[in-house]
């Protein structure tokens, strides 16, 4: 077994597993001990170039999937919107990172870590003491890495079980495993399995286990993910009072992570408004900047508007005697800066119901029907146009909302693996 396993060995990267790792998997383990559960893993695949040419693999997050996953004790499926748009969200932030050469705090970032963030496959629990993946597990995989589009040829598939004592989870394997205490005398174990375009079986794969301070650290989670009962009710306020309202993540020049930002307008008005908040909004307050409307077509590139909008716009001072607080909501906000510059206008009302809205979200993202509205949803963020999205913000009928979802649907056919894995094995 041993001479097998330095043979195999050589086939695999290296591997480390940040310390933040490995305790979101004791957390979820033993949140759900009866049921299969598990999280989509991203981190940075950096070529051997200081390892004797072998690659290292860095485990660097895990990501939980949201309510819609399937736990069962002999089944887990997962693979939502939201955790989706969660690595989205840490691609673009790692991409802007690598351009400016700044890591999180705005340190220097080695250019060592210059490679993209990826998606590195899926963790999962399994029952008893099956600490190899199953044979579901496997052809699940080879049909992943088989499958062009995702743009993967490799996965990272590790194991994880509990109940073992101390000296029972340090039992058996091939030296790829980590163990980890769950509580008195209670343990949990990690197996580590990997497998790519040229092997059709999974492979031993050795971690190491490094610090945090040792890894790169990747930016915070966005608000309008973590929180989103609030941003459902931020939108549904702008959306009653009549704005077109398109949410477009925006490197805004402040420091990391992106600013999630508000294109409002109201129709007919002569001036916009650019609300922007931060990744820890409404504990942070929302800064505001002015422009002028800008004539809007169907056929018009909606990052090429925002970015020409936002170069035209100029910065907003807070109202006289307005306090944020996080009782407050953006449309309370609005109204103190249209009274302070005397921007109000009034609204047409059409079947007694205020102007028509739009949310502009993450092309990545599928659509999002309201119960009320049919909304597109598309996300925009400062990227080369040819990346972008292309959307109306004039009041859409039926006819033009669907011609946009079917050019959304379009789009996400072209996506790369890096800029936004759609669906996970």
């Amino acid at each position: 077994m041993t001479s097998r396993f330095k043979i195999l060995r050589r086939s695999v990267p290296n591997l480390v597993v940040a310390e933040r790792v490995l305790k979101k998997m004791v957390s979820a383990a033993k949140h759900f001990i009866q049921d299969e559960t598990g999280e989509a893993m991203v981190g940075l695949l950096v070529p051997g170039t200081h390892t004797n040419g072998v690659p290292t693999l860095y485990v660097l997050d895990t990501i939980a999937p949201d309510e819609t996953a399937v736990r069962q004790f002999h089944t887990f499926q997962q693979g939502d919107e939201r955790q989706d748009e969660l690595i989205w969200w840490l691609q673009e932030n790692w991409r802007i990172y690598r351009q400016k050469k700044r890591d999180k705090h705005g340190h220097h970032l080695s250019a060592k870590w210059d490679v993209p963030l990826r998606y590195l496959g899926d963790w999962h629990k399994q029952p008893g003491a099956m600490i190899q993946p199953s044979q579901g597990d496997l052809m699940t995989a080879r049909y992943w890495i088989a499958d062009l589009e995702n743009g993967m040829d490799f996965l990272l598939a590790p194991i994880v079980t509990i109940g073992y004592t101390a000296a029972a989870a340090a039992e058996g394997g091939n030296n790829n495993f980590l163990a980890a205490p769950q509580g008195e005398d209670a343990y949990m174990r990690v197996d580590f399995w990997y497998i790519d375009d040229k092997h059709r079986d999974f492979l031993p794969i050795s971690p190491a286990l490094y610090p945090d301070e040792q890894l790169p650290e990747l930016p915070d989670y966005p608000w309008h993910l973590v929180n989103e009962t609030r941003f459902n009710a931020e939108y549904d306020l702008l959306e009653k009072d009549g704005l077109f309202t398109a949410l477009v993540l925006w490197d805004s020049g402040s420091a990391p992570p992106l600013d999630i930002c508000f294109f409002t307008a109201r129709i007919g008005a002569e001036k916009v408004l650019l609300l922007v908040t931060p990744w820890n909004y409404p504990l942070a307050p929302p800064r505001a900047r002015i422009a002028p409307a800008p004539e809007i077509n169907p056929e018009d590139d909606i990052y090429a508007v925002f970015e020409e909008v936002w170069a035209q716009s100029e910065a907003v001072s807070d109202p006289k005697d307005w306090k944020w607080s996080e009782g407050r909501h953006l449309i309370d906000y609005i109204y103190a800066i249209e009274a302070d510059l005397g921007l109000e206008v009034k609204i047409p009302v059409v079947d007694g119901v205020g102007g028509g809205a739009a949310v502009i979200s993450d092309p990545a993202a599928p659509s999002v029907e309201s119960a009320n509205t049919a909304k597109t949803e598309v996300t925009v963020t400062n990227v080369p146009p040819a990346e972008s999205a292309v959307a109306s913000i004039k009041p859409e009928d039926d006819d033009t909302a669907e011609s946009i979802e079917d050019d959304d649907n379009k789009d996400d056919d072209d996506k790369s693996a890096e800029s936004a894995p759609e669906e996970k094995a």
